[in-house]
């Protein structure tokens, strides 16, 4: 089956948050987010944090991930407080294999939304959303291994570390090498 052809629900609700794809529209409230965070994005995201982004760049950023949500070559997500609409953070299943059911997981959040453990139920409800709606047998997080704060979150979530992959890219600056934590959750 052509992956266009999979149906799925293109939002999803945890216990405090609305997890629904990215739309034509939501481009101005990333900007804002991505302005109010970018110290902290800027040495793990290489390109997105590294460039300055107009208001235009950013609604096309988020309507070229709509069109790929749509054709399923990449899945991202918003998330909203259910309480208030406000925007706190970014996720999605991407490098996908749909052969096998495989799905890799990356995440930021608007900075303003720190240390309230958004991004961890975040995170477990995409989980969640992939083992039961796409059936995936296997999800992954990659990040760097002095990300302490990213590394939290799989570690949290009780997904294994498999391996480091040493020297395996460049620091988001790209002033030095850097190695790769590989986390991964399986559904047997």
């Amino acid at each position: 089956m052509k992956p266009i052809m999979i149906d799925f629900p293109d939002e999803f609700h945890t216990e405090r948050l609305v997890i629904r794809m990215a739309k034509p529209g939501d481009g101005k409230v990333i900007l804002e987010a991505v302005h109010a965070s970018i110290n902290e994005l800027k040495p793990w995201l290489k390109l997105f944090a590294h460039k300055e982004h107009t208001e235009y760049d950013m609604e096309l950023i988020i309507r070229e991930a709509h069109v790929k949500f749509l054709t399923r070559e990449s899945l991202r997500f918003l998330v909203f407080l259910k309480e208030t609409g406000q925007f706190v953070a970014t996720t999605s299943l991407h490098n996908i294999d749909w052969d096998v059911r495989k799905f890799e997981i990356g995440y930021w959040i608007d900075t303003r939304c720190n240390r309230n453990g958004y991004m961890t139920e975040a995170v477990k409800g995409i989980c969640d959303f992939a083992f039961t709606q796409l059936d995936a047998r296997r999800l992954e997080i990659r990040c760097d291994t002095k990300n302490t704060r990213s590394k939290l979150i799989p570690e949290r979530l009780h997904f294994e570390l498999e391996g480091t992959i040493r020297n395996e890219d460049l620091s988001a600056d790209g002033s030095e090498w850097v190695d790769t934590c590989i986390y991964a959750k399986i559904q047997r």
